[in-house]
């Protein structure tokens, strides 16, 4: 099977595997526990992998990034899973893969040197802002309102399920600016999170995930300059739509790199520890059942990325991805928890730990259910 995956693979990219799963148990794996204890991780950690081109592996040169393809965004995801964690890799993804594009794809050159630059730099933490306390993540039903003012958009409204939220220096937020229902009144604004009238409503205590921090914003008169606009005035609809489709890819990644993770860690155990070793040799056909489900579900996943680098967005596809590599993920973590029996359930075990963070994977960036409406429209099911 290593050798199917390789063809997707250069030695670049194993150097660079290498080299970040090196960085993931030396900087990363033992602060882990405390960031989980504390409930977000310091943005000390954000500008190390700043330095080291970590955040802006697959963007060019030319605006501060790596000058990588898209597969070293998978690679990245999938070592970030080695520490043992999915909250700290969850904040990184926003910042690589959801807050940060639409910047780069739709943003002025202002917009990129001020934000986008310096986020994969490290120099700053980003958010996106789309779920609302009253309509989840229903984008054709939010209510958050940007309204021009001498010379400002004055933004009123909340955002809930921030994550980064207590912690970033800016968001992408999804407002409306059109007052009239439907989707054709959405644009993006870029605000400053030092801004007036910008609170930290509630920080929130989570299942999961749990060294990412996340947040109920409000937003009371909060006054942006109009240059904040990111994209066009009322198509905002259609580029977080674009958004999304990275997201949910870079999702199924990581949920597949939590879900590898976690069978290369019970093989290490069964090596060095009897009483996993009785456990395993019981299990052996189980076990090689759900590592042959998660290779299958990379590949798809590999084929996908190619065609995301070709320019190709399949919604379709990639929500069959995210829906099914999510699952995938919490059935492995479930089912090695189980196996395990008492030694599984400890607080902090790493079965534990990812059987909840993998749970929050089946509701981030699109819920099973969203997932499947999807899928039934482009099959015109629904």
């Amino acid at each position: 099977m290593k050798d199917v995956f390789n063809s997707y693979f250069s030695q670049e990219h194993e150097r660079l595997r290498e080299e970040i799963r090196g960085f993931v148990a030396q900087c990363i794996t033992p602060c882990i526990n405390d960031w989980e204890e504390e409930g977000f991780f310091p943005k000390e950690i954000l500008r190390e992998m700043g330095k080291r081109g970590f955040l802006g592996l697959r963007y060019p040169k030319e605006v501060g990034g790596y000058g990588g393809d898209y597969f070293m965004n998978i690679i990245l995801m999938e070592e970030l899973a080695h520490c043992g964690a999915g909250g700290f890799p969850l904040g990184i993804a926003v910042q690589t893969d959801m807050a940060n594009p639409p910047i780069l794809q739709f943003g002025t050159p202002a917009q990129i040197a001020n934000y986008f630059t310096k986020a994969i730099q490290g120099e700053k933490l980003g958010a996106i802002g789309i779920s609302e306390p009253d309509h989840g993540s229903d984008v054709a039903s939010i209510k958050t309102s940007a309204v021009k003012k001498n010379g400002k958009w004055v933004i009123n409204g909340s955002k809930t399920f921030i994550t980064n939220g207590p912690t970033a220096d800016y968001i992408v937020l999804v407002t409306r600016t059109n007052p009239g229902p439907g989707f054709k009144g959405i644009s993006l604004i870029i605000v400053d999170l030092d801004s007036p009238g910008v609170t930290v409503s509630k920080k929130l205590n989570k299942l999961g995930m749990c060294s990412s921090d996340t947040a109920l914003l409000s937003f009371e008169d909060v006054e942006v300059p109009e240059e904040n606009l990111l994209g066009q005035e009322g198509k905002g609809f259609y580029e977080i739509m674009w958004e999304l489709q990275g997201e949910r890819l870079i999702g199924a990644a990581g949920a597949l790199g939590y879900a590898g993770y976690l069978l290369e860690t019970w093989d290490e155990l069964t090596r060095e520890d009897p009483a996993w070793k009785s456990i395993s040799e019981k299990a052996a056909p189980e076990i090689e059942g759900l590592k042959a489900s998660v290779d299958t579900a990379k590949l798809f996943n590999y084929g996908l990325v190619k065609k995301f680098i070709d320019g190709n967005y399949d919604t379709q596809l990639v929500s069959i991805a995210k829906y099914h590599c999510a699952r995938l993920a919490y059935q492995v973590a479930e089912q090695l928890l189980l196996l395990a029996g008492p030694l599984g359930v400890k607080k902090d075990n790493v079965f534990e730990r990812i059987w909840r963070d993998s749970r929050v994977y089946r509701i981030g960036g699109g819920t099973d259910e969203i997932m499947l409406e999807v899928i039934a429209k482009d099959l015109n099911l629904a």
